[in-house]
């Protein structure tokens, strides 16, 4: 019988112990920053009705296209695990009935999404976002919120040279004239495109101003811009983003040519990057924008929407390598121990559970090996870890109340009195 070989599948990944202070960092952050600006954590299904992500990004785009992954239940429904989060937030926002809450609604999620691609370096079939949605408010003001809290989760982690890149869409009330204008400028250019792009030509040629194929990279610089074929609306809308990003001081670059990879985007459209030292992108960090057709498009009233989604995959890929080329660049483990607590026999051990849930209700780490009975083992652990300060807690400190401290770097020890032993130890951390 031939042995099988587990492993992971291709594009998904183990996300190990060493890399979880990384995604747990990311977390904190988003976390802090929503509540800041009151926002509210919403979860939704990893799988929802396929019919909720064609309608809402769009039928013609590469996500429903070749990347979505769907099956069929027994009963026949056609179910798909989500590529994205805004559709199914939306979603949400329609069935829960949120229109009747204090508007606008801000929601921020987290998680693990999926998609079909082609797996590359820091690029996974099961990958993993935050993000940002904003539900009832039309102003611009809206966009510049969102576009300052996705900016200040960059600068939270680290990120200095990073740049925040803008364009405006339009809207159905002026982009229906653009596509013209522009899909007759492509059709004139056919032979220089690639195949995906002559597909896009025929079914959203904007899309073709989001290909990365080089081959049409010439084609799309020389195309008709739309920031000059807005209507007054959206000329408006952008020109007051603009304004507030200056008010911010935010460092922003208006890019004609920037699109997003999904239908349902209105008016604004943005991305961050991250810059190299010799000042090229190293690809978008986060992205987002205007969606305000999107709710209604699902089902629900009409309302004006702006949401934005973080790479967090990429994000933490950027973060270990800026720490492996500057090693005092460290990201600090959370909860890291400076306490080791060693036991020596059954009472010791009972006890020690006892002290180590003091510990903890105090906040103070502490690292054990309750699994080991030899010192000389235990104290190689803590050795190991690097850690200062070990208590030792043998039977005879069990049966006296009290407990040996030694400082691994010295070798010197002291006795410390059970009941004052925490507070000791975190004045001695201070």
């Amino acid at each position: 019988m031939t042995k099988i070989k587990l492993q992971s599948l291709s594009g998904m990944r183990d996300i190990l112990p060493k890399e979880q202070v990384y995604f747990k960092k990311v977390q904190k952050s988003v976390e802090s920053i929503s509540n800041y600006y009151s926002f509210e954590r919403i979860d939704t299904p990893i799988m929802e009705s396929a019919e909720v992500f064609i309608k809402g990004t769009g039928g013609a785009t590469d996500i429903v296209e070749k990347e979505m992954y769907t099956f069929k239940t027994k009963g026949g429904e056609l179910l798909a695990l989500r590529p994205e989060f805004t559709a199914g937030i939306v979603r949400s926002y329609i069935e829960h009935g949120m229109f009747t809450l204090p508007q606008p609604v801000k929601l921020w999620s987290i998680g693990p999404l999926f998609r079909h691609e082609r797996p590359q370096a820091g690029r996974y079939r099961q990958l993993h976002q935050f993000n940002f949605e904003v539900l009832g408010d039309k102003n611009p003001s809206i966009d510049g919120q969102v576009i300052q809290m996705c900016y200040d989760v960059l600068k939270d982690l680290g990120f200095k040279n990073i740049s925040i890149e803008v364009n405006s869409i339009g809207d159905k009330e002026c982009r229906p004239h653009f596509k013209k204008i522009l899909t007759n400028y492509f059709r004139s250019r056919k032979s220089s495109l690639c195949s995906d792009c002559l597909r896009r030509l025929r079914e959203n040629p904007l899309r073709i101003l989001d290909c990365k194929e080089e081959k049409c990279q010439n084609v799309k610089a020389g195309a008709p811009q739309i920031i000059d074929h807005l209507c007054e609306q959206c000329h408006i809308h952008c020109k007051q983003l603009l304004e507030f990003l200056d008010e911010l001081e935010l460092p922003y670059t208006l890019n004609p040519y920037l699109v997003r990879g999904f239908d349902y985007y209105t008016k604004t459209v943005f991305e961050i990057v991250e810059k190299s030292e010799i000042g090229a992108s190293q690809g978008s960090l986060v992205g987002g924008g205007r969606y305000d057709d999107l709710v209604k498009l699902l089902g629900g009233r009409d309302t004006p929407a702006c949401g934005a989604a973080g790479g967090i995959d990429r994000i933490v890929n950027l973060m270990k390598e800026r720490e492996a080329k500057n090693p005092l660049d460290i990201v600090k483990k959370q909860n890291e121990p400076k306490i080791f607590l060693a036991q020596l026999g059954q009472l010791a051990k009972r006890k020690s559970l006892k002290l180590f849930e003091e510990f903890r209700v105090a906040k103070v780490p502490v690292a054990e090996s309750f699994s080991k009975d030899s010192l000389r083992t235990q104290l190689g652990v803590a050795d190991k870890m690097k850690i200062k300060w070990v208590l030792i807690f043998g039977q005879k400190e069990a049966l006296e109340d009290f407990i040996t401290l030694r400082d691994m770097e010295t070798g010197v020890q002291k006795e410390i009195k059970l009941d004052k032993v925490v507070k000791e130890m975190k004045s001695k951390l201070k």
